[in-house]
């Protein structure tokens, strides 16, 4: 069955275009010309025409039943060629062939309701499925990719999208076994693997401290550097501590034999000698290892320095650096106080040789700066490891980034997967069940084809429209079959002369009607005879008289009340028409039931070259003038005074005096005494004066207690006429609208 249409970017139908949602088993849809209902028809005639490539067509369980569509185009494919088509239909079939073929009719409707609900169902499960998978989604989009985006972006690329981040995700959780690193470790290396891509970091020099750590350590510094012993002047020089005293003085003798220490012409060969003696090979020896050694501290120390202020001035401009910059630079500024006191020391030593000196050892300090240097080197070997083997350790980062996204919500992820499973594994089976129904349902099928073969044939559609016609007067045509071809049928006068072109418009649109009727309930073809099949009549009246229109909307009638009982293969019906007599004749079935669950009402309207359409439901939009005053008659509580007198006249001139043929005094005679006929005269006296006069404000004071009387007076003339069943019908029909409408 059709459930929606969708027309929008033809004829009169904009870009915006109209929808008719709700389409039931009866469908009165109401136009005035040109407003779009043929276009209408058409579409649903031939869908998939590239003229309608913006509109849509919405069939239950999305499977579309053939569309038999009457309208002029309709007319043109079957008539104006001198021959028609035969219509087959189960005219030669016993009543237990019918009943037969109308057993598996009902099999396969039934094939087909259980079809569809298994549709239904498994549609829902997929869409439950859907709708798991979008919350899964944009959950773990915003838990996951939003919550890292800023750590780990390059991770992401090429799943900066939902539904790729989706699925990476699900990929990740079933085969990615990396080991579990935490999210410091991840960003640390991401801060090197995922930034720019890093430049090789020279290493830092090792130190050499070993010849410094000799010097300190050599013995020459706590050994007293004096004289030789068996001098004579030794004793003295020894006794007196005055080594160093006369060592620095004896480079102040010079030849005029002047003593430096009293100035006196003192200084003798002898003593010189003695001197001489006294500060031997050895003493010589020992003082200018002590210089040298001093020196050589001095130049060691001062190159290592400048050597470690360097490194400490580099690394802390380098925003790479490796070097644990802070304890280096606290060793290397006790190193330099260490070298400033032992340089002390040591100028002490050489002034004063007899002195033995302790020099501070710098062993700990410089062990220390070597090892965060050594420290250092081995953080640059890692990420020069990296840099040299950066494509490599940027994958296994992005895996390890994968593993922890994964591993940090796994409990939302094997939930998801769970679910989804299960409802796949629902999904499959209903799929399965589906297909089989279907399967079914085409092997029902064919029996019924097969079936119909047999029993099938199209003189019972030619006699059926040719006694409608005679029915109805139509006397002088009729169908017959073609004496050159089989299964092929003319319209004959009576002397024999082919009729078609000579037909009126009136005759013309008639017979092309009640063929259409019965290949409604048959088919061109045999095997699909009982296929199931929807109606669309466009304007079935046009060209035809009064009479022949009560006669098309009978034959509907007895059409929309089969589709009603489910019986037959045509299982629904849409009808487009302009004329509002047919159409109200055509909606009037099964008495005046004003609502009907299986009847949905339209008014396609078009302005400013527009279509559009407006629903109405079950509540039928099209009522004659008469019907509507008694409508408003009923709503008398929310009408004035004046209205309401109006509105009696009216229906009082409509019923009695223009269809009853009676005048006012007809109707006060009918009351039996004269008190009765004043009362009705007041109220034919007051409907008139209301209507053609303005009342004064007396009157209108007076009008609750008036109304009230003449109501019953009203009421009063279709009794005494003769007619209460009609006042009954018309004041009951609109009272119940009241309450269905409310």
């Amino acid at each position: 069955m059709l459930e929606s249409i969708a027309i929008r970017s033809v004829a009169t139908y904009d870009t915006t275009g109209i929808e008719i949602n709700g389409l039931k088993k009866i469908n009165f849809i109401y136009g005035t010309n040109g407003c779009g209902k043929t276009t209408l028809s058409k579409l649903i005639f031939n869908p998939t025409d590239s003229v309608y490539a913006k509109c849509h067509l919405g069939w239950r369980g999305h499977l579309p039943l053939n569309a038999l569509v009457y309208n002029k185009d309709f007319r043109d494919r079957n008539f104006g060629k001198g021959k028609i088509d035969g219509v087959f239909t189960l005219g030669q079939a016993t009543k237990e062939q019918i009943e037969a073929i109308g057993k598996m009719q009902s099999e396969l409707e039934e094939i087909k309701e259980n079809g569809l609900k298994k549709k239904s169902t498994l549609e829902g499960q997929e869409a439950t499925k859907l709708q798991e998978d979008n919350d899964f989604k944009e959950a773990i989009w915003h838990d996951i990719y939003k919550e890292n985006e800023d750590d780990f972006k390059e991770t992401f690329k090429g799943y900066m999208r939902k539904d790729a981040f989706r699925d990476k995700i699900l990929q990740e959780f079933t085969s990615n076994e990396d080991a579990l690193l935490t999210i410091e470790e991840l960003r640390e290396r991401a801060k090197t693997i995922f930034g720019e891509v890093p430049n090789i970091l020279p290493s830092i020099s090792a130190i050499e401290f070993k010849g410094i750590l000799a010097i300190e350590s050599d013995k020459i510094w706590g050994k007293k550097i004096i004289g030789k012993a068996d001098v004579q002047i030794s004793a003295l020089i020894q006794k007196l501590n005055l080594n160093d005293w006369v060592n620095e003085g004896r480079n102040y003798i010079d030849e005029d034999k002047v003593c430096p220490f009293c100035q006196q012409q003192t200084i003798t060969a002898n003593f010189k000698q003695q001197l001489e003696n006294y500060f031997d090979e050895s003493f010589t020896q020992d003082t200018a290892r002590a210089k040298e050694l001093s020196e050589e501290y001095h130049r060691l120390s001062e190159n290592l320095q400048y050597i470690l202020e360097q490194i400490e001035l580099q690394q802390k401009r380098n925003q790479d650096s490796k070097l644990n910059v802070e304890p280096f630079a606290a060793f290397l500024k006790t190193l330099i106080s260490q070298f400033v006191a032992n340089k002390e020391l040591l100028g002490n030593k050489i002034k004063e040789p007899s002195r033995s000196v302790n020099l501070t050892s710098t062993k700990e300090q410089l062990e220390s700066i070597q090892k965060i240097i050594g420290e250092s080197n081995s953080e640059i070997k890692k990420h020069n490891d990296i840099v040299n083997d950066f494509t490599n350790q940027k994958a296994k980062l992005i895996k390890a980034v994968w593993k922890y996204l994964v591993e940090s919500h796994r409990g939302t992820i094997a939930a998801f997967v769970s679910k989804q499973d299960g409802l796949g594994k629902g999904i499959d089976a209903l799929q399965k069940q589906v297909k089989a129904l279907q399967d079914k349902y085409k092997e029902q099928q064919k029996k019924i084809r097969d079936a119909n073969k047999n029993v099938t044939s199209v003189q019972p559609s030619v006699d059926e429209i040719n006694r409608i016609l005679r029915s109805y007067g139509f006397l002088n045509f009729e169908i017959v079959p073609s004496k050159t071809e089989s299964n092929q049928y003319q319209i004959h006068r009576e002397d024999g002369s082919i009729a078609e072109s000579t037909l009126s418009e009136g005759e013309a649109t008639f017979i092309t009607f009640l063929y259409y009727l019965q290949l409604a309930k048959g088919s061109l073809n045999e095997e699909s005879i009982t296929t199931e099949r929807i109606l669309v009549v466009d304007d079935p009246i046009s060209s035809l008289d009064s009479n022949v229109l009560f006669v098309v909307s009978s034959l509907i009638k007895e059409i929309i009340k089969s589709i009603k009982s489910n019986v037959g293969s045509v299982k629904q019906i849409i009808l487009l028409t302009h004329n509002v007599y047919f159409h109200k004749e055509v909606s009037f079935v099964d008495g005046r039931t004003p609502r009907n669950g299986d009847t949905n009402y339209w008014i396609l309207r078009k302005k400013n070259n527009t279509s559009s359409v407006q629903p109405f439901g079950q509540e039928n939009p099209i009522q004659s003038s008469y019907e509507l005053l008694w409508k408003e008659l009923s709503n008398s509580t929310k009408n004035s005074g004046i209205t309401i007198q109006n509105t009696m006249r009216r229906i009082i001139e409509n019923y009695f005096k223009i269809l009853g043929k009676y005048a006012d005094d007809d109707l006060i005679k009918s009351f039996d005494n004269q008190q009765e006929q004043e009362i009705c005269r007041s109220l034919v006296c007051w409907i008139n004066d209301g209507s053609h006069g303005l009342p004064d404000d007396l009157y209108v004071e007076q009008q609750d207690a008036v109304i009230d009387r003449y109501f019953e007076v009203f009421k009063e003339i279709f009794i005494r006429m003769g007619h209460e069943e009609h006042y009954k019908m018309m004041h009951k029909e609109q009272k119940e609208n009241e309450v269905a409408v409310a």
